[in-house]
């Protein structure tokens, strides 16, 4: 039995890659969705932090979607 090294390094390291990128986009995306609206007492504005803050959310849960979507799809093709 021969073992390609270089291939087991290469899936190893796309694989870890991958991981971390997508686990770091769920991540943003739920610290998007927790920011709260600061209090008008404490100086807030109010809801245009906050709505830049839930769009980009959506838009990282969106992304994570689209990649577990395409990993579905290389399997199955």
């Amino acid at each position: 039995m021969n073992i390609d090294w270089a291939a087991l390094g290469t899936v190893f390291g796309v694989s870890l890659v991958a991981t971390v990128a997508l686990v770091g986009l769920f991540t943003l995306g739920i610290v998007g969705l927790s920011k709260q609206p600061e209090p008008a007492a404490q100086g807030g504005s109010g809801g245009g932090s906050l709505l830049l803050a839930r769009t980009g959310a959506y838009v990282c849960f969106g992304l994570c979607a689209a990649a577990v979507a395409y990993g579905i799809y290389l399997i199955v093709a």
